[in-house]
């Protein structure tokens, strides 16, 4: 593997130090706030909101910095005197009146195959023949004519961004004294002359193009989080082009796609999530996996940031340099690739009704949530369910402080439950409740969208906006499924075992009794807090008589979920990611009866809670795949972490096998760290020292010395295996 080249290490650099300042964009803000006092008598929402996108496209301020060979970014620029007041006028006055639009936005990735093939042009070609037939004294047709003509306002905001760089690129190498960059300044204005407006002719061309699209969508949309799909297979064609007629260079592609890999942190704020995906198989079983994977796994150790998130899709077939490459990498500390089961998501994607031609194109969005590439309306992580804190409900244990009761506990009865049995009973009665609560919340969130949203730009990339005239808020994409995701499994489970074992089958402490030491944190009765947390059988130890009640949780939360339909006719699919959200409901919640503390954290994803592996990894792997994940759509993720090992190799072959077990039995998502606990205890005290320390969360990565107290606590008490 070649090393970073010294642009690769300057642009890393800047990026590095991108995340230490703010990222608002006053620029933008502004420049959406004119167009919205502008339009107000605009009579169509979807045309005035494409042209508030298209302002922003229009109005940017370009950015292209030393170095750079892939463009497209915020300029953070501060607003003149007489812009801020426009824009406190709007803050002041329209803002507050305009109406909501609620619910999850991008956390997907559009159609690039499709982008690259047609361009703008391509766009416009079809967008005017779907205008031809319309008869606009038809309601229908005159909806449909609005929605087309709200589309064609945005692309030509793309194209004048993409222009205007390209003036940008030229002034700049006019200016310019260093004969190299002069030539790389011209070839970036050449190509934004010919991308986005055109077809992609070259490798290069494409990689400029998907990224400034997403970078688009992000600036017009006013919002985060596009992923770049399955850039190894859409890609292929053009390296392999101009490879094969000696165009480029593999080292060269290498460096442009490091440069891509970079920009993602130049614009997107810690703590969030962001990427692509590899590897993976066709609709035949066949993996896919081939020398652009190669090249995108090689730039994550390049760049080490904690963007792009890079999920590996794997199958049986995987080739063993892949996984090879991955272990690799994980060893040294990387906290990329995360692995995905390409073969259970699949079949999940199946269930819930896709073709094998699109359940083979899925993305990760953003950390585990999985969505139909090309296709999705998909709202993820829509709600977080505290499972912990329903126990909490029918113990009459209420949420800590920060938190607030929900209206499916408030109409909860005071009833003790007189066996373990009967406990279930009022907890699945209870759980069907609180998801039912969810399922009203986020249907008039998307309700909001129908009637008061509209994203034009965004619906031109996806399936099948176009073609059935209608904006993806208003139900003209494919698949407009809503996510709810699931915090606290082994919390749940730990605490549900021990109160059969010690209140229904011991007798050794009531009911009662227990949630008032709940109530109160323990406060002098530190002895059944340690009874609780090491007396009874905790869930990820292979034991199967705690690992059963999470087959019984699991299932279902899966059948009350699926019952349910969207507002849009999608369906609603379950998961159990959670992203930060452990760590901020378990800040909400009292202390339970798995021995957890008031306000610790959650456990933080599909395995065992914090620090209670206590037979090594192979028996967590065992405990977390004893029940079914594919029908979990919305996200599972296994973290395990290990010590730095001193034999490197022994330890990459020894993790490929506990990968492989983890796969094999049907493991839907698991998530490397390899620190030392030492590391991040002096990471505390010498936070300059480590700014590029990279950690795995619930599903993402992010930079340990920027979490919160309570999140590095947390990450610091995870059970580290120890390394060969």
């Amino acid at each position: 593997m070649t090393p970073p080249t010294d642009r690769s290490r300057r642009l890393r650099d800047h990026a590095l130090q991108r995340i230490e300042v703010s990222y608002a964009v006053p620029d933008q803000a502004y420049l959406a706030a004119r167009s919205w006092l502008q339009t107000q008598d605009e009579p169509w929402t979807v045309i005035r909101r494409a042209k508030e996108c298209a302002a922003i496209l229009h109005g940017l301020t370009p950015v292209i910095d030393q170095d750079e060979l892939i463009v497209g970014k915020f300029c953070y620029r501060s607003l003149t005197d007489s812009e801020q007041a426009e824009y406190e006028n709007y803050r002041k006055y329209a803002a507050p009146a305009r109406q909501p639009v609620w619910g999850q936005r991008a956390h997907m990735a559009i159609d690039y195959e499709k982008l690259l093939k047609l361009g703008i042009v391509g766009f416009r070609r079809q967008i005017d023949h779907y205008r031809q037939p319309l008869d606009l004294s038809r309601p229908d047709d005159l909806e449909k004519d609005a929605f087309y003509r709200a589309v064609l306002i945005t692309l030509d905001g793309l194209e004048a961004l993409a222009s205007h760089y390209a003036d940008m690129a030229e002034r700049k190498a006019s200016a310019e004294s260093d004969p190299k960059r002069r030539e790389e300044l011209f070839m970036i204005a050449k190509t934004c002359r010919q991308v986005p407006l055109n077809p992609a002719g070259s490798f290069y061309e494409a990689l400029q193009m998907i990224h400034f699209v997403t970078f688009a969508l992000c600036a017009g949309n006013q919002m985060l989080l596009f992923q770049l799909g399955r850039p190894d297979r859409y890609l292929l064609p053009f390296y392999r082009r101009d490879i094969e007629k000696g165009i480029i260079t593999v080292d060269q592609a290498q460096e442009w796609i490091d440069c891509l890999n970079i920009l993602f942190s130049e614009y997107t704020p810690p703590g969030l999530a962001v990427g692509y995906m590899i590897g993976g198989q066709d609709s035949a079983g066949n993996d896919v996996s081939n020398e652009l994977t190669a090249l995108f796994l090689h730039s994550i150790e390049h760049t080490r940031l904690s963007y792009p998130g890079v999920g590996l899709a794997w199958n049986r077939n995987t080739p063993e340099w892949v996984m090879e490459t991955s272990a690799h990498l994980l060893a040294q500390g990387l906290s990329h690739p995360a692995i995905f089961n390409d073969e259970v998501i699949m079949q999940g994607l199946m269930d819930a009704g896709l073709p094998p031609s699109e359940a083979c194109l899925y993305q990760h969005s953003t950390c585990v949530e999985i969505t139909p590439i090309a296709s999705s309306n998909v709202y993820v992580a829509s709600p977080y369910i505290n499972l912990l804190q329903l126990l909490h409900d029918i113990l009459g244990i209420p949420p800590l402080a920060d938190g607030s009761a929900s209206k499916a506990s408030q109409a909860l009865g005071s009833a003790t439950p007189s066996s373990f049995d009967e406990l279930l009973m009022l907890y699945r009665k209870h759980l069907s409740a609180a998801i039912r609560e969810a399922v009203i919340a986020e249907n008039t969130g998307q309700a909001t969208r129908r009637y008061n949203g509209g994203f034009p730009f965004l619906s031109c990339f996806v399936n099948d906006c176009l073609e059935r005239g209608k904006d993806i808020d208003h139900g003209g994409a494919r698949y407009n499924w809503i996510e709810p995701s699931f915090v606290g499994l082994s919390n749940l489970v730990d605490a549900l075992h021990a109160i059969r074992e010690f209140v229904y089958e011991r007798n050794t402490i009531s009911l009662a009794e227990l949630t008032e030491a709940l109530k109160h944190n323990f406060e002098g009765k530190e002895d059944l807090r340690q009874m609780l947390l090491n007396k009874a059988a905790k869930y990820g130890n292979d034991e199967d008589e705690v690992d059963s009640l999470s087959i019984t949780i699991s299932e279902w939360v899966k059948q009350e979920v699926q019952q349910y339909t969207t507002y849009l006719g999608g369906r609603f699919l379950s998961g159990f990611f959670v992203w930060i959200m452990h760590e901020i409901l378990g800040r909400q919640t009292a202390a339970s009866a798995d021995g957890r503390k008031a306000g610790f954290p959650l456990g933080d994803g599909s395995g065992p809670a914090q620090g209670r592996e206590r037979l090594g990894p192979t028996a967590a792997v065992l405990s977390t795949t004893k029940w079914n994940h594919s029908p979990h759509i919305g996200g599972i993720a296994m973290n395990l972490k290990f010590s730095r090992p001193r034999q490197v190799h022994v330890f990459e072959q020894r993790l490929q096998d506990i990968l492989q077990t983890y796969l094999e039995r049907g493991g839907f998502e698991v998530q490397v760290n390899v620190v030392n606990k030492a590391d991040l205890e002096d990471a505390l005290i010498h936070p300059e020292l480590h700014r590029d320390l990279v950690v795995r969360i619930g599903g993402y990565s992010d930079y340990f010395v920027r979490l919160s107290p309570e999140m590095q606590a947390e990450i610091i008490l995870r059970t580290e295996h120890e390394g060969a």
